[in-house]
């Protein structure tokens, strides 16, 4: 079957920064951006250098006070005009999204209305008591304000180019700060058009800016002064070290990791309910997504479910059912990973290195859907992160094994357990170090209000990405302790 359903642009697209209000190049080398469907070249970017970022945090922070003090009704209003430009261009962006992603059509298309999501959270904070008053003794009040803290930046990965940034910026953008954002390099087009939608909504020049590059531009955005906050998502290392590097600086960092995220099947489970949850979960986004199933952990006599996963696996059609991998090195290091696997002594009981790919599509990134059974929880393929269409199984007597899996996990993104017991649902939910945790789900992400956010290994820094973290994160705690008048009676505190 041919995929003639994802539009890939007919020539590269160029996606430059965004400074100042304007468009322009980064200074550095060339990047050329490639779709995982064909790997043909589909973009073409810069790497910015330190003297474009200096360029970039300088505006944003010209930009600030007038921003500060617009009102957050202003504000929002603004934002709520983005959310319809999105809504009026959704066909186009979700393709742009699969193009350079390797998503499916209609996975590019959720990935963004959940970020419409966290944008329609920022948008309710004008209606929100964002703070407080209360009189605290006689003749005296205390009140807290949400302060904005200046500059911001965002640093996000290639699996989801829209979805990950309207994690960080709209939330940002609403509490008064200014936004610089770094795309991944293999992923620039969506956001470039996206950052064209902020701009046609009628954002101030320099409240929301973009700098395209690798680790250098990274760098130099952390390190410049004028930037206040640091978020991230990707892999751990990189988070950590991002991490360490924004705190010694004595900036505010949250940086979201990895995932080794466990499906914990017990043998009371809806077998039709647990196919589809541990189908979708580590095959939805080809895998690569942080809250993907990577382990199952078949507790007791689960045959028939573990059975009836492989045979709907089996009938995935690559390039409808499930997209492709980013890239070849991405592919090589999941094929590596399965090769050792076998070495280990595992059994790879269905090999998505042997699916086939799509009708056109012969020079572009696929791996079908795989699953690796009879390993234990020692192998490499059951402790590090694949980040691919692959599930690993491990077979346990009890649900007591399991949990002891689940607490050597080094991370903590997700949790699940199909089941059809309170009992044993409950034990999971309180058992678990994990931060997200799904009973029945096996993508457990909150919606809004509930935030984003996981333990262990998968986060580092306090709080989480969305939500009520995140308006705490972008912000600055003001209290504002008030007298007016001397009081004919006292206490402790008059």
């Amino acid at each position: 079957m041919k995929v003639q359903f994802v539009n890939l642009p007919q020539s590269p697209i160029s996606c430059r920064n965004l400074i100042g209000g304007e468009w322009m190049s980064g200074s550095g080398s060339e990047i050329k951006v490639h779709s995982p469907y064909t790997g043909h070249q589909i973009g073409v970017t810069t790497d910015s250098n330190a003297q474009d970022v200096t360029r970039a945090v300088r505006a944003a922070q010209s930009a600030f006070p007038a921003w500060k003090q617009t009102p957050i009704k202003e504000r929002c209003r603004l934002l709520f005009e983005f959310r319809q430009q999105v809504m009026n261009n959704i066909e186009e962006l979700s393709h742009l999204v699969a193009a350079e992603s390797g998503k499916t059509v209609a996975e590019g298309k959720a990935g963004i209305l959940k970020g419409l999501e966290v944008t329609e959270f920022a948008l309710s904070l004008q209606n929100m008591d964002s703070g407080g008053i209360m009189n605290v003794s006689r003749g005296v009040s205390c009140e807290v304000r949400h302060e904005p803290i200046g500059v911001v930046v965002g640093i996000v990965p290639f699996n989801f180019p829209a979805m990950v940034p309207m994690w960080m910026f709209p939330i940002a953008l609403a509490c008064g700060n200014c936004f610089v954002l770094k795309p991944s390099e293999k992923v620039p087009l969506t956001m470039t058009r996206m950052a064209e939608l902020i701009q046609k909504a009628g954002f101030p020049a320099g409240v929301f800016s973009i700098v395209q590059g690798r680790q250098q531009t990274v760098e130099a955005l952390i390190d410049a002064p004028e930037v206040k906050a640091v978020a991230f998502v990707g892999s751990s290392p990189v988070a950590l070290s991002l991490y360490k590097r924004a705190t010694a600086l004595g900036k505010r960092a949250l940086c979201l990791g990895g995932a080794k995220n466990p499906i914990i099947l017990a043998p009371d489970a809806d077998p039709a309910v647990a196919i589809d949850g541990i189908l979708k979960s580590f095959t939805g986004c080809a895998g690569q997504r942080c809250m993907a199933a990577s382990v199952l952990l078949a507790v007791g006599n689960v045959e028939n479910v573990i059975n009836g996963v492989i045979e709907q696996a089996k009938k995935l059609v690559l390039g409808s059912d499930m997209g492709a991998i980013i890239d070849r090195a991405a592919m090589t290091r999941i094929e590596n990973a399965l090769n050792a696997a076998e070495k280990a002594g595992a059994k790879i009981v269905l090999d998505g290195r042997k699916a086939a790919k799509p009708a056109g599509c012969e020079g572009g990134f696929w791996i079908g859907p795989t699953i690796i059974d009879h390993a234990n929880a020692d192998m490499a393929c059951a402790k590090d992160e694949i980040f691919g269409p692959v599930i690993t199984v491990i077979r346990v007597k009890t649900l007591p094994d399991a949990m002891r899996v689940d607490a050597v996990n080094s991370y903590g993104n997700a949790t699940s357990v199909f089941t059809t017991s309170g009992a044993v649902a409950d034990y999971v939910t309180t058992n678990t170090t994990a931060g997200m945790i799904g009973v029945n789900i096996g993508v457990p992400v909150p919606r809004e209000p509930f935030s984003f956010g996981g333990t262990k290994d998968s986060k580092y820094g306090h709080g989480d990405i969305t939500g009520e973290s995140a308006v705490e994160f972008w912000t600055d705690r003001r209290k504002v302790t008030r007298k007016w008048e001397l009081q004919r009676d006292s206490n402790w505190m008059s």
